[in-house]
């Protein structure tokens, strides 16, 4: 019991020495510092707030940084990694005076629905999930099982480069996947046909990567699916949105598909229950990214791998077409979804987690006039999007992929003003 008070003593203190500074420090959409001198909290709706021992940790091993050996916005990262490594300390320290007051307590039973002070049990142990044996046998004339037990959950990361060659051999000789990337269950019917969608320039060690990554998953998932690189050429800043917008029409020519899944390059799935498919609200899969220490950077981040239905993507008029650079255009989408009265749905527990490759956006520019795009993006919702794109493809077959390359410009998307 001690040690349960001495616990409760250190909590108090730490949160008696929380001081409130405002502004934020960073934003989620300007992504920029802001005149604060306490560790941002990611959040757009919040208040900043810092113990007084991390700022003087912070502040000290600010000052030994040198600036130029450290990419653009690495200062923002680093500021989140210390917040982040304070509040799992935290939050671990809370769980273990949960865990031995249940212990201490003689009436108390730790069957993980007893947690005291309101808490949900959920965020301190994994949650059983039901998955088929390992005899489970298909019918080919049902729907695939979406627990298989093929699907184990964490796998290994491999980061290292490998040719692309490699990737084509291994998957369409062993793997059978039809020359264009396409491939389908044999054993029964896939629940989704689901178009990876892949927006892409100059990423080429990247690819491959991926591929070699999330194909198996997908295979492991029973799904239906084929990849489409949407490969922006020419001398603009580079337009993610508008690429989903090319691909998604693209894609549409080839299959009557049903779940569109946005995946950036870089992004790489940790987990193979991480199920690839669609719902009835759309979801976020890389909820968990290693670059933010595996935490959500705001309620509202809806980038890196997202999935819609192609009913959902229509209803919403797909992603804008105005967001030139990098940044905001995740913000927008997640603005249009909620407009159009849907909700965004993530994977629980430590399924949504994800590598990402680094790269430091090189070569790309901030889109600075995404601000005002982000205010207006209920006016803008109807005008800019599916509706307003032209475009003139040039595509060629891969092993794995079809790629589409388009030299996009801004008045391939005209909008009249709101």
């Amino acid at each position: 019991m001690h040690l349960v008070v001495l616990i409760s003593s250190i909590l108090s203190l730490s949160r008696s020495v929380h001081a409130p500074c405002r502004p934020h420090l960073f934003h989620p959409i300007s992504r920029s510092l802001c005149p604060c001198t306490c560790i941002p909290l990611f959040s757009p709706s919040s208040s900043c707030y810092l113990s007084a021992p991390l700022r003087l940790i912070t502040s000290i091993s600010l000052s030994t940084i040198s600036p130029s050996l450290h990419p653009p916005l690495s200062a923002n990262t680093y500021f989140f990694m210390v917040q982040a490594q304070g509040i799992m300390l935290r939050d671990n320290v809370r769980t273990i005076g949960q865990m031995i007051r249940l212990y201490t307590n003689k009436n108390s039973t730790l069957n993980g629905t007893d947690y005291p002070d309101g808490s949900n049990s959920s965020e301190y142990m994994v949650q059983p999930t039901t998955y088929l044996p390992e005899n489970f046998t298909y019918a080919q004339n049902l729907p695939c099982p979406e627990r298989l037990p093929s699907m184990k959950g964490p796998i290994d990361v491999n980061m290292t480069e490998i040719p692309m060659e490699e990737i084509d051999l291994k998957f369409s000789k062993y793997l059978d996947v039809q020359f264009g990337g396409h491939w389908k269950p044999k054993d029964c019917k896939p629940r989704w046909k689901v178009a990876i969608l892949i927006p892409f320039r100059n990423r080429h060690e990247h690819l491959p990567i991926l591929f070699q990554h999330l194909t198996p998953i997908l295979q492991r998932q029973r799904l239906q699916f084929a990849y489409y690189v949407i490969e922006q050429s020419g001398t603009q800043p580079f337009n993610r949105a508008m690429l989903f917008n090319v691909g998604f029409l693209e894609a549409m020519k080839d299959l009557d598909w049903d779940c569109l899944v946005f995946h950036d390059v870089d992004h790489i799935p940790e987990n193979d229950r991480n199920y690839y498919g669609c719902g009835q609200m759309p979801r976020h899969f890389a909820a968990k990214l290693d670059k933010y220490m595996y935490l959500l950077p705001y309620s509202e981040f809806f980038g890196g791998v997202s999935g819609l239905t192609v009913e959902q993507f229509r209803k919403i008029n797909g992603f804008p077409n105005a967001f030139w650079g990098w940044g905001g255009e995740d913000d927008d989408l997640w603005n249009r979804v909620h407009y159009a009265g849907l909700n965004v749905t993530r994977p629980e527990g430590e399924m949504g987690k994800y590598k990402s490759i680094p790269h430091h956006h090189r070569g790309e520019v901030q889109f600075l006039g995404r601000y005002k795009l982000l205010r207006y993006s209920k006016e803008r919702q109807h005008l800019d999007g599916l509706n307003n794109l032209n475009y003139t493809p040039e595509i060629s077959l891969s092993s794995l992929y079809k790629n589409i390359t388009v030299d996009l410009h801004p008045d391939l998307a005209p909008i009249t003003d709101y």
